[in-house]
């Protein structure tokens, strides 16, 4: 049952009592099971005595999308619209802007039900449609463990201001979300007959859509769709999570749980993760839960209450003021977008980490710290080096474009952080050189892993 702090009402419409089914606008939670919107969806259907269809808005102008998001995208899609076929519920993607798509299916729509996002455009689609269409538009969230609406509304400082409230709720709300598969409505939608783009040939589809160029998918290395996900899920629970507070800043190990990709697409619930881990308990679990509830949350928090969270005029006061004052250092290497993308620099650690990303998709969290940070040193001023950093993770990990990416990034230059002792460039910004890495880790052991990566990588 989805209860009041998951759900809000965005407008004042009534129910249509002449309308032919419920829709269920999916765009966050790309996902059959585990999906409060879903249910909620099915719930009302079921009270209508209507049939449930899912509509999906495919737009090649998707702010930083590429062949390689979509891709991904695609084929969970596609997975998610089997299962959902097998249980009565019609799922219709349609090319086209997602609140127009979303529009045009609740013409014959009873009511709408849709997900959240936290991303200034989501927001936006979400305000238009609810203008757009004449019934009730109700949005369910379950892209966090504890909604957004029970936590104050103002921006976090850091962590350790979000990690009590969230840590008060969590356990009330972990034990309260019952997770299962999605029931079948009552009604059956097979007879509807609304035309859909096809998904069985993702190829086709990424021509019709006519993106932009960009880097390939990498489908063959993170396999895509809800079942991957919790297969993924499952992994790390059983070899990874027992020692994940000691292990997942190791590069060489790359023993990181893989999850991202999923939680960006909405292909795992992070409620899902989040029981689980709960349920095995330990300093692995305390740790992994800190990532994927506290600061993934606060990155939310970052999002939903900065109207710059992208920008450089979003980071902290303080941090700008410190950067600035640095900005006439001496900086011994300048690099230009095109080097730093092709991974050319005179760091082999920094190359190395951004190999992984073009050949990947995915770079490793600790090393996505000092790979970031460097930027500060090698672009003249700090409102560039946030720009290069947010465009690379953006253009070619399959978790960009996301809250994480975001929050991250400003972290890097300060944000959610505190004043560190003041050296050149950085100021009090906190710092991170390679004779760190070269002290914590094995860090030519990475190296060896990437190398491994760019002999394995398809031609």
């Amino acid at each position: 049952m989805v209860t009041q702090p998951r759900l809000s009402r965005t407008n004042q419409a009534r129910v249509d009592t002449a309308g032919r089914y419920v829709l269920y606008w999916m765009q966050a939670a790309q996902r059959p099971d585990d999906n409060p919107a879903l249910d909620y969806a099915v719930d009302k259907a079921d009270e209508l005595h209507l049939p449930l269809v899912v509509g999906f808005g495919l737009t090649a102008d998707y702010p930083g999308a590429n062949r390689r998001h979509y891709a991904f995208m695609l084929d969970g899609l596609a997975e998610t619209a089997r299962t959902l076929a097998k249980r009565g519920i019609a799922f219709v993607p349609r090319l086209g802007s997602p609140p127009a798509v979303a529009a045009e299916l609740a013409a014959e729509a009873a009511l709408v039900v849709g997900d959240v996002g936290y991303l200034r455009h989501q927001r936006a689609w979400r305000r238009e449609l609810a203008r757009r269409i004449s019934v009730p538009l109700l949005l369910v969230e379950g892209e966090v463990c504890v909604p957004t609406a029970v936590l104050d509304d103002k921006l976090e400082y850091a962590a350790r201001t979000i990690r009590p409230k969230i840590n008060r709720l969590l356990d009330h709300f972990l034990d309260q979300a019952d997770l299962r598969p999605s029931r079948a409505p009552r009604i059956s939608a097979d007879k509807l007959n609304l035309p859909g783009e096809p998904l069985d040939d993702t190829e086709g589809l990424l021509d019709s859509l006519g993106l932009p160029p960009g880097p390939p998918p990498v489908n063959h290395l993170h396999t895509p769709g809800p079942t991957a996900a919790r297969r993924c899920l499952d992994a790390f629970l059983d070899n990874g999570l027992d020692d994940y507070h000691t292990s997942r800043n190791d590069p060489a190990a790359d023993h990181q749980s893989g999850l991202s990709p999923y939680l960006h697409f909405g292909q795992l619930a992070p409620l899902r993760a989040a029981q689980a881990a709960r349920r095995r308990g330990g300093p692995g679990a305390e740790a992994f839960l800190e990532q994927l509830v506290v600061r993934r949350e606060l990155a939310v928090n970052w999002c939903l209450h900065n109207t710059d969270y992208d920008a450089y005029p979003g980071l902290p006061v303080w941090a700008r003021a410190t950067l600035e004052a640095h900005t006439d250092d001496h900086r011994p290497y300048l690099y230009d977008n095109e080097t730093l993308e092709a991974a050319a620099t005179h760091d082999p650690y920094w190359n190395a980490a951004q190999r992984e990303l073009l050949l990947t998709g995915k770079m490793h969290g600790y090393l996505r710290m000092y790979w970031a940070k460097q930027m500060l040193t090698w672009r003249a001023r700090p409102a560039e080096a946030l720009s290069i950093i947010i465009e690379l993770n953006d253009r070619y990990s399959l978790d960009g474009r996301d809250p994480n990416g975001y929050a991250g990034a400003a972290w890097c230059l300060g944000a959610h952080d505190r004043p560190w002792p003041e050296r050149p460039v950085f100021g009090n910004v906190r710092s991170m050189n390679a004779r760190g890495l070269e002290r914590k880790f094995d860090i030519d052991a990475y190296l060896t892993r990437v190398r491994v990566l760019e002999t394995s990588a398809p031609a």
